[in-house]
């Protein structure tokens, strides 16, 4: 008989748990009202007899104190109920004042490596932790169902965010309708922003906005350069103009007029840059920002745009000073590079945007790359038309639009009528599934394994439930900014959001993480092994997807599947996988579990033949995904990252490199800062350990990470093997007989897989 435990975990009937429990109670009770040994027994042969496959656990509980009455143990039966009642209390204890004095204090290493663009010595990130640990308590007291706050301790599911769930109005990540809001005027803290005529002014008024609209949720937010674009050439016909007034030729007008736009764009680049780096939200960072590069989004305003594109690169690789004044990399805004026909070849128009590309990403890991070709295959809105459009955030991605039969909406004022609309539209929370623990729960038996599955799926379905009920009660005027001045809606005061939370205009994400482990353990295989494994894996993945397709034609909400791109919940999980199931070699012997769909990182493979296999499983994770390889200083082999561009605008819709940039402070040394056998950090060059003078930046689940990391997570990057041999990179490159060879072991590569 299996016992369904209140955070829906399934073990074997333990019938000494009952004699334990009984013994408790009989111990607040006067002898003559105890049961003997030969009571217990008779209780538990009574519940033994029950032949139920499964039973829930306060099911026996009810039996027990029934059977107690039955035996005229009253007083007994009053006190089992109430050891039953304490243990209740038990679990829904306030924890708040000691997880508090651990923030305060700086002796937690969860507090310390919670998020790793977080600094939680800060007083604002340290406030925001405050304001989330009265959130997070809240949420688990009174807004969650004890099965949902059960499973999430046990590590069996994941609830993000709660530590913004206590507000009714807070929801993930989305993508800023900037073009609505410059083109049309806006309003930030009660203050009228109207349309700029330059572009210096447009990209500081970006900042300002991106900045709210950041303070106004807990995810990433994302703009194009695009919406920018016109600005630049409103100054440049500004500045054409005011030569053209001093009577000077058309050819002077024009030399000079483009002189001083490039000149302007220089500046207003580097004053977005500044901006961005440093404002701090209310969540206690820098704004979590993703920047769109995306030429085909416009053709009117296309040389403009380049423009951007190219300032933004060129600032981008040199990096921003740190506090000695010398260049690091930066961990926001994150970059992303579309792919297309015009800069992915090299006869193309603008492949020296690429070429840029590849030596910023060789120096400071961005830009990421989201292919065109591909986007166009997998994303297809409701007229069957392929669109492609950026992720909102490190990679949550919208489902294609299906909402063009149902006007506009949002209100936007930008709206244009049969065309599909993705900025303004946004994610409203994550709930992730622990699949190795799937796994395990069945003990290798396929039939458990998927009821087990649904049950859980089932579990992470009513959480997200919770999350799409708890915004539907928001109105308009909980963040004015986001609803009612543009940057996701334009709805009157006091409006419900709740429209917008149906039809496909908003995603909800069903999470999932550990694939790898779940397939190893069910088949002995990887899922890399293109065969067995592979297929299992597959299965899950495509389960998933059902699970969503099922609940999203049921309510009209658009659930999707979501490749976790989990940061401390990687140690969690590892933990309590370790504490339910024991140390299982290659299963749960490391303190990390794999993200998402992704190839272990400790397992030898090709760069190419990862972003090839990575491709099937990103297919199946509409709803957020990114692929990477980990290469090793390549700032001297921009062949391979040009080959690598190349392969990912074939095969896979979302992919970055993964290089290393760092800095001691200390001695001066720059390159990449290792980790010790004790999983400490460490300058190679003096040995120096201290955090607070080195810099270190590594790619976290999708974003850049530059405040170190939890234990599970810093064995994870330490256990990474690099995808690209780059033995003679060390060499001079300036060999041509080298390099040819180099290029063809690439191309065959390529050719291959």
């Amino acid at each position: 008989m299996k016992v369904v435990k209140r955070d829906g975990n399934i073990v074997d009937f333990d019938e000494e748990r009952i004699r334990i429990a009984i013994k408790k109670a009989n111990d607040d009770v006067d002898k003559e009202d105890r049961a003997n040994d030969d009571e217990v027994e008779d209780i538990v042969k009574s519940i033994k007899k029950i032949r139920k496959r499964r039973i829930l656990v306060e099911d026996i509980q009810d039996l027990i104190e029934n059977k107690l009455m039955d035996m005229q143990k009253h007083n007994l039966a009053r006190a089992y109920i109430t050891y039953r009642y304490t243990r209740a209390l038990i679990r829904k204890a306030n924890t708040t004042d000691q997880t508090i004095k651990e923030l305060i204090d700086g002796t937690s290493e969860y507090w310390n490596n919670e998020n790793s663009n977080k600094n939680a010595r800060i007083v604002t990130t340290q406030r925001d932790y405050l304001a989330g640990i009265t959130s997070t308590d809240i949420t688990r007291r009174f807004l969650l169902p004890q099965e949902v706050v059960e499973a999430h301790d046990s590590g069996i599911i994941h609830f993000h965010d709660a530590d913004y769930f206590a507000q009714n109005a807070l929801h993930n990540c989305d993508l800023i309708n900037l073009d609505d809001m410059l083109q049309n005027g806006t309003n930030i803290n009660g203050v009228q922003i109207e349309k700029p005529h330059r572009f210096l002014t447009a990209m500081t008024i970006a900042t300002q906005i991106i900045t709210a609209v950041n303070s106004s949720q807990y995810g990433g937010v994302t703009v194009t350069m695009t919406h920018l674009a016109p600005f630049v050439r409103d100054s440049y016909n500004k500045y054409y103009k005011k030569y053209k007034d001093r009577k000077l030729p058309k050819s002077q007008c024009e030399k000079f007029a483009k002189e001083d736009i490039k000149k302007e764009v220089q500046d207003g680049v580097q004053t977005f840059q500044y901006q961005i780096n440093s404002m701090t939200t209310t969540n206690g960072q820098a704004p979590f920002l993703s920047v769109c590069l995306y030429l085909g989004e416009t053709e009117e305003y296309k040389e403009e745009l380049a423009m951007i594109i190219e300032e933004m690169l060129k600032q981008r690789i040199i990096g921003m000073k740190n506090e000695k004044g010398v260049y690091i990399t930066p961990a926001f805004p994150k970059l992303l590079y579309v792919l297309e026909e015009d800069n992915v070849h090299k006869d193309s128009k603008y492949y020296y945007l690429t070429e840029l590309a590849a030596k910023c990403t060789a120096k400071r890991m961005v830009p990421d790359y989201i292919s065109e070709k591909i986007m166009l295959e997998l994303k297809k809105n409701e007229k069957g038309d392929g669109d492609c459009y950026p992720c909102m955030g490190c990679r949550s991605f919208l489902t294609p639009d299906r909402t063009m039969s149902l006007g506009n909406i949002a209100k936007a004022k930008n709206y244009v009528e049969g065309k599909p609309k993705y900025y303004g539209r946004f994610n409203q929370g994550v709930v992730t599934i622990n699949l190795p623990d799937v796994a395990l729960s069945s003990r290798k038996d396929m039939d458990d394994f998927w009821k087990i599955f649904d049950e859980r799926l089932e579990l992470c379905h009513k959480a997200l439930r919770i999350r799409h009920e708890r915004l539907e009660n928001a109105t308009s005027d909980c963040a004015p900014i986001l609803w009612q001045n543009g940057a996701l809606a334009r709805l009157d005061k006091g409006e419900p959001i709740k429209e917008l939370l149906y039809h496909g205009y908003s995603t909800i994400s069903l999470g999932f993480a550990g694939l790898y482990e779940c397939v190893k353990y069910m088949t002995g295989h990887s899922h890399t092994d293109g065969a067995e494994g592979e297929k299992f894996g597959l299965e899950v993945m495509q389960h998933l997807n059902d699970k969503c397709k099922e609940w999203k034609e049921a309510e009209d909400i658009d659930y999707s599947v979501y490749g976790t791109p989990i940061e401390a919940t990687t140690y969690k999980f590892a933990k309590a996988l370790k504490q339910r199931f024991g140390t299982i070699e290659g299963i749960t012997d490391r303190d990390y579990i794999t993200n998402s769909y992704h190839v272990p990182v400790f397992e030898e493979i090709d760069a190419f033949e990862k972003l090839a296999l990575e491709s099937k499983f990103q297919k199946l994770s509409p709803g957020g995904a990114i692929s990477y390889v980990e290469t090793p200083n390549l700032q001297n082999n921009l062949d391979v990252v040009e080959q690598l561009i190349e392969f990912i605008y074939n095969n896979i819709m979302y992919a970055e490199l993964n290089t290393k940039s760092d800095y001691c402070q200390q001695c001066g040394f720059d390159g990449e800062i290792l980790i010790d056998e004790n999983l400490d950090w460490y300058c190679p060059n003096c040995g120096n350990k201290d955090h607070r003078t080195l810099n270190v930046a590594r790619r976290t689940c999708g974003y850049i990470g530059t405040n170190f990391w939890n234990k599970g997570r810093t064995q994870e990057i330490k256990e990474r093997v690099l995808h690209i041999d780059n033995k003679d990179s060390e060499c001079s490159c300036n060999d041509e007989h080298k390099k040819a060879e180099k290029k063809n072991i690439v191309m065959e590569q390529v050719r291959m897989y």
